[in-house]
């Protein structure tokens, strides 16, 4: 070998030790190569790829491993939930990246992280958008700024914030909690990105750097109690922030509903006869465990029937968008969001429901980028139930609206 190509080398080999630190390939050592990993893994039914081997090559030094296949994980959780060795993949792959991310190596489908980064840290949001119009999504409704003593902050996040399509999920999350009579207030322009996408990128740095910010604000506006309305952010002020040597109670908006449903504070009027399925997103479900709640939601809805489809709760099927999926380039023909909308056609539903934005925007780029646009309605668990409760004959009305391409 080239006395160059060992230079090119010798990082990667010390990174490896970065590696143990970050407590990656520790995990990876407990692998047997049983291959269950790659059975489960979505990746499989799109194109060959291995975790497996990823995990093998990342033992022995990252020069052997394939640029781009570090950058595929989804973090979906599937992996980690099947391995009988207990070994944490996810962990292991963040750890890749987080080395990858240090030395400045990155494939050109994943080029976008950069701008994805560079607007987190100038902005607080991934969208290169402006921090001042972080609350426009609100114009029009007596949303009031959070002040201490209320019951919630409603911590509404980047994408239900700026994204054309998610907000009026926000807009239908805000009406529900006014009509329940809930005291609660927004951050408006002093909310940042909770950093959970881009902390599994590797960026490890400004996830710090954004959840700080974070905590500064909640305590300095005395915040006890978190609303949220994405999984993203509910999974890591719940399990990333505690490592800051923080605390703070942590509610999703899908175990609220359920509760004031539960007690009259929200009444969903009789509608017209539809049938729904949903959706288990990856960091709700799996990752958290909150399965019941909104299903819940959904069953207390007049006329409105829910039937599963396959792969549905603990096995639900990742729509692609987790790890920061939902910032790279994954061609068609790769998204396995289109497998996902697939099975929820075959149910005879005419409504798709999930709850959280990222697969949101993948399913309505299914929908949309088919030959034809398909009749199959693509909504946020709140959109469903506000138009139960808004209206006097509880007409489910079509999600429209553009989503952001990836």
């Amino acid at each position: 070998m080239a006395n160059r190509e060992i230079e090119t080398l010798e990082p990667f080999h010390e990174a490896i030790e970065e590696i143990r630190q970050a407590g990656g390939a520790e995990s990876g050592r407990f692998c047997y190569q049983c291959g269950k990993c790659d059975v489960y893994c979505p990746w499989n039914r799109v194109r060959d790829f291995s975790i497996r081997k990823i995990i093998r090559q990342a033992t022995f030094g990252l020069s052997e491993i394939e640029e781009e296949d570090i950058w595929r994980c989804t973090t979906c959780g599937s992996c980690p939930s099947i391995c009988p060795r207990g070994v944490n993949q996810i962990e292991l792959g963040v750890s890749l990246r987080r080395v990858a991310t240090d030395y400045g190596i990155f494939p050109e489908s994943v080029r976008s992280l950069r701008a994805a980064r560079g607007s987190l840290t100038s902005d607080g949001n991934p969208l290169s958008e402006d921090r001042q119009r972080r609350a426009d999504w609100a114009k029009g409704l007596t949303v009031r700024p959070y002040r201490e003593g209320m019951e919630y902050l409603y911590f509404v996040g980047c994408y239900y914030s700026y994204d054309p399509r998610m907000r009026k999920a926000a807009v239908a999350t805000a009406s529900l909690l006014q009509q329940a009579g809930v005291d609660f207030g927004t951050l408006g322009t002093m909310e940042s990105c909770c950093g959970e996408s881009i902390r599994k990128t590797g960026g490890e740095e400004v996830w710090k750097a954004l959840a700080r910010e974070n905590i500064k604000t909640f305590i300095d506006n005395g915040v006890r109690r978190l609303l949220v309305s994405s999984p993203h952010c509910y999974h890591t002020f719940v399990n990333d922030y505690p490592e800051l040597m923080v605390r703070f109670e942590v509610v999703h908006i899908s175990s609220l509903l359920a509760e004031l449903l539960a007690e009259g504070r929200l009444v969903a009027n009789e509608g017209h006869p539809v049938r729904v399925t949903y959706h288990d997103p990856c960091y709700l479900g799996r990752h958290n465990g909150i399965y019941e709640a909104p299903r819940q939601v959904i069953e207390r809805i007049p006329g409105v029937e829910l039937v599963e489809m396959p792969e549905s709760g603990a096995e639900s099927l990742c729509c692609g968008g987790g790890g920061g999926r939902v910032w790279m380039d994954t061609p068609k023909g790769e998204r396995f969001s289109d497998i996902r909308f697939d099975q929820a056609l075959a149910t005879g539903a005419e409504v798709l429901v999930t709850a959280c934005p990222y697969c949101i925007t993948n399913f309505e780029e299914s929908r949309l980028g088919r030959e034809g646009e398909s009749n199959l309605k693509v909504m946020d668990l709140t959109e469903l139930l506000w138009a139960a409760v808004s209206s006097g004959e509880g007409r489910i009305a079509p999600s429209q609206g553009g989503s952001r391409g990836r």
